[in-house]
């Protein structure tokens, strides 16, 4: 049995794994294009400001890697021949396989002005591409964390508003013009200026111009699906899948970020670019791949970040629709947390430390913590499970209602009934 991975991120990392728990024999062979393997996609924000080293971005030893017995082709899958069960590799060589999992994630959506192409327009996919904004930086301008003058320009009028009420995105906006970053709201680049081919300027819809020595842009990821041009393979807005993680070429599977992949709970297909869904997409293909039949369950999305170095938990439903902000998904994003919920809004703390809980019939539908994490866990567990909160639903609808006391209290009773 030989399986084939196209990728080498946590989806495809993962998918070894799990073929290698069922099957300790077959032949694994991965291929990508990435000349750095598998490393932390979340770590290289931390990695730009500094918090991070370059060797604390790579997950796994190389111990582990000999462990799992697997061949790593450093090379680029060009076409995916389906009658043949191959992929022909660099154009030239065909690579056959029993089992195929296509894992090459999402890309940054183009910026689609002129200019865009100058040296010093940057973004952040690889860390081929943290690399070279530190490059950049060293030649004396950099980041705000190292000392840089930073503009943030918003298409709408305040920050991430799918996701943050006015609120919490006034919180962030806060302590970003706190910490010096100029915000503009309902600004849209026009033109990015160059001179002798190096960004100097950037000219806005507005007509204004702001002078900058670096330009970087985040305007939404699309999934990579250039080779499921000529497969014929069912795609929306990425490669749809099942519950198995199967495409419909039953022998080819998919998962991570280029993956849509259908939820039978909800009856519906997303999005996500979520380390966690990525990781456990890959856990249920790779069973799968091996003959091992599972179901991947879509859990309520949930990501830990920082915004404008205010720790922040959003997990399950939360959206207001549509962000003016982005074209697509954004890397870190899912599709979920944008859907309207049908839930009442219950919230405390006017602060940094701050909670939103979305409030369904029977279950909370979503939440967002800022600050404070302590409950993020038992709000996780709690959203996922589906925790029936009847009893204390009136009291969390309560004006001035002691939410954490509440939810703290409550976890508390749900966590040993569900333990027995």
């Amino acid at each position: 049995m030989r399986y084939v991975i196209i990728g080498a991120g946590v989806a495809g990392i993962s998918a070894v794994e799990a073929i290698r728990s069922v099957d300790s024999d077959g032949e694994i062979i991965m291929v990508s294009d990435d000349p750095y393997g598998y490393y932390s996609r979340p770590g290289l924000a931390y990695y730009l400001t500094g918090e991070l080293e370059d060797k604390a971005l790579f997950p796994r030893t190389k111990e582990h890697y000999q462990k799992l017995n697997f061949n790593f082709l450093k090379a680029r899958v060009t076409r995916i021949l389906r009658s043949d069960h191959a992929v022909l590799v660099d154009g030239k060589s065909k690579l056959v396989y029993n089992k195929l999992l296509i894992a090459v994630g999402a890309r940054a959506m183009p910026l689609g002005v002129a200019g865009a192409n100058l040296e010093g327009v940057v973004k952040l996919d690889h860390l081929a591409d943290a690399k070279h904004i530190l490059k950049l930086a060293k030649r004396g301008k950099t980041l705000l964390a190292r000392g840089m003058k930073v503009n943030y320009l918003l298409r709408g009028d305040r920050y991430w508003s799918n996701v943050l009420d006015k609120h919490e995105s006034h919180v962030v906006e806060e302590r970003l013009t706190e910490e010096g970053v100029v915000l503009h709201h309902k600004a849209e680049l026009k033109e990015v200026i160059g001179k002798k081919g190096h960004v100097v300027g950037a000219m806005l819809v507005d007509g204004r111009t702001l002078k900058c020595d670096m330009l970087a842009y985040a305007v939404g990821i699309s999934p990579c699906m250039e080779l499921m041009e000529e497969t014929n393979l069912a795609k929306d807005r990425g490669l749809l899948v099942n519950e198995h993680l199967q495409t419909t070429d039953l022998d080819i599977y998919a998962a991570g970020d280029v993956a849509q992949v259908y939820d039978p709970l909800s009856g519906k297909s997303a999005l996500d670019s979520l380390w966690s869904p990525a990781h456990e997409q890959g856990r249920v293909a790779g069973w799968n791949m091996a003959g091992r039949k599972a179901a991947y369950l879509k859990s309520a999305p949930f990501n830990v970040t920082r915004l404008a170095g205010l720790t922040t938990t959003i997990i399950g439903t939360v959206g207001r629709g549509k962000d003016e902000d982005l074209i697509g998904i954004a890397r870190g994003d899912s599709e979920t947390w944008r859907e309207l919920p049908e839930a009442i809004i219950a919230q405390s703390g006017f602060d940094v430390n701050h909670m939103r809980l979305m409030v369904g019939e029977k279950t909370l539908v979503g939440a967002i913590l800022m600050g404070d994490q302590t409950l993020s866990w038992p709000l996780q567990k709690m959203i996922a499970g589906k925790a029936d909160i009847s009893s204390i639903r009136e009291q969390i609808m309560a004006t001035d209602a002691p939410l954490a006391d509440l939810v703290a209290q409550f976890w508390m009773t749900w966590r040993t009934e569900e333990a027995l």
